[in-house]
């Protein structure tokens, strides 16, 4: 007979204790441990048990044959790449992003490549066959190798999976299957973390690769335990905000793959529209002669992407001035004002300051520094960047431009974007080819008063 005890599980990094707390003794999350029934199945009658084929059997490395990774073509370049290179065999991938950002969408549009040579099992516990045919028929998808179930139980599923062997899973999503002989709602915690478990064994027993569909809380961060970003082999997050047109996937964990890597979309009537260029499609439409913008060069694992700063310096109307960053790390925001006070000279103690990173781009690496002072100083000062000026450098606490790494490799994707003038870090001039860059003049500086009077002219 099952036998029924209650835990309390912390919704916020899945600490299971037998009492309540009123903090968290794991994370330090205050209100955070929610009560669960957990029912454990008899002996010999357990979804593990009937849904394991595995035999305990250890075999040596050099048993074990691995000459040639299986990888799956999406038919998406952007999406192979965050990937590393394709969906490999037999391996478990969470796809999460804010409701309505295409989640969904380019599920079915890689469904159109992959079941020209594989079967794809399609399984919805949100949608009824009705409305994901509508939306297959909006995307074009056609496909007879397409199989559609729509279910929300688990157990039916995997064996339904195990029985027809399809190539590809795709459920979506994690948090509306359950399992009966856990008690508590789908999407609990306990739901998602014995469901995500059920779906790992039987993608790993029989080399069939599934990719789970995942809901995100209000904070952004993705939604049950955080065991679930430990079970699967890769996170894939959809980056953006709705109502702007451009999406960016990125990995934050890949077994198979780096997690550098960043694919660039445009949201259109027909799905998800691959962007070959993200530079391009980031600078376009920037402004011409105006203050306060700036362009600088990132670097999303193995390519350079430009991307526009703009910042906003107005003088401000109560005591304590605001400071506010979209796309951009607050403090760092706040260090690089401070620096501008003290060694620059430029006096921003009584303006509001504004910083935002164009296009929904999030820039986290230091060489942004520089553009993002320039962005400000130019705001203050209502002078103009000149519009075939490019910068980038990281800004010390004593003022100073320090270098950056892939200098090359930037300077070489301005100059291909038709950029003439680029500010970069004195040091990293000792570095660069003579004759390759013919086309761009390249200014080295060792501070931000250099670089700015550098990028006015």
């Amino acid at each position: 007979m099952a036998k029924t005890k209650s835990i309390f599980i912390c919704s916020n990094c899945g600490y299971e204790s037998p009492k309540w707390y009123g903090k968290c003794p794991s994370c330090g999350e205050w209100d955070s441990l929610n009560e669960e029934q957990i029912i454990s199945a008899p002996s010999g009658k357990s979804t593990k048990n009937r849904l394991s084929h595995s035999q305990g059997v250890a075999l040596s490395l050099s048993q074990i044959d691995a000459s040639s990774e299986m990888r799956y073509d999406t038919g998406m370049g952007e999406l192979n790449r965050v990937l590393g290179g394709g969906l490999v065999k037999g391996s478990l991938v969470l796809l999460c992003g804010d409701p309505g950002i295409g989640k969904s969408t380019i599920l079915l549009q890689i469904c159109e490549k992959l079941a020209a040579g594989f079967s794809i099992l399609y399984v919805s516990g949100e949608e009824s066959a009705y409305q994901i045919k509508m939306r297959a028929k909006r995307l074009g998808v056609f496909n007879e190798k397409l199989a559609i179930m729509c279910e929300t139980d688990a157990e039916i599923i995997c064996e339904y999976i195990i029985s027809q062997k399809p190539d590809i899973v795709m459920i979506d999503s994690v948090q509306t299957m359950s399992i009966n002989a856990v008690s508590s709602t789908a999407g609990s915690i306990t739901q998602v973390r014995e469901c995500t478990n059920l779906f790992m064994r039987t993608a790993k027993n029989n080399d069939i690769s599934i990719i789970l569909v995942g809901h995100v809380n209000k904070d952004g961060n993705i939604a049950g335990p955080k065991v679930l970003e430990h079970i699967v082999d890769t996170v894939l997050y959809f980056e953006g905000e709705r109502n702007l047109t451009y999406r960016i996937l990125r990995a934050t964990k890949n077994r198979f793959g780096s997690t550098n890597e960043i694919g660039v979309f445009e949201m259109s009537n027909k799905g998800l529209v691959e962007i070959e260029s993200p530079s391009l499609a980031m600078i376009s439409g920037r402004p011409m002669n105006v203050s306060g913008t700036c362009v600088t060069c990132l670097i999303e694992g193995s390519r350079p992407i430009l991307a526009e700063v703009q910042g906003l310096a107005t003088a401000s109307g109560f005591g304590n001035p605001r400071r506010m960053a979209a796309g951009f790390d607050y403090n760092r925001m706040a260090m690089i004002i401070a620096i501008l006070e003290k060694r620059a000279g430029y006096f921003l103690g009584n303006m509001d300051c504004y910083v935002n990173i164009v296009g929904g781009l999030r820039a986290d690496e230091p060489a942004c520094d520089l553009a993002v002072a320039l962005s400000i100083v130019s705001s203050f000062k209502d002078c103009v960047i000149n519009s075939g000026t490019i910068v980038f450098g990281e800004i010390g606490l004593a003022g100073e431009i320090r270098t950056v790494t892939n200098c090359e490799q930037r300077i070489r994707e301005c100059q291909r974007l038709g950029f003439k003038k680029c500010v970069i870090p004195r040091q990293n001039i000792k570095n660069l080819p003579k004759d390759e860059f013919t086309e761009i003049e390249v200014i080295g500086v060792r501070n931000v008063r250099e670089a700015f009077e550098s990028a006015v002219d």
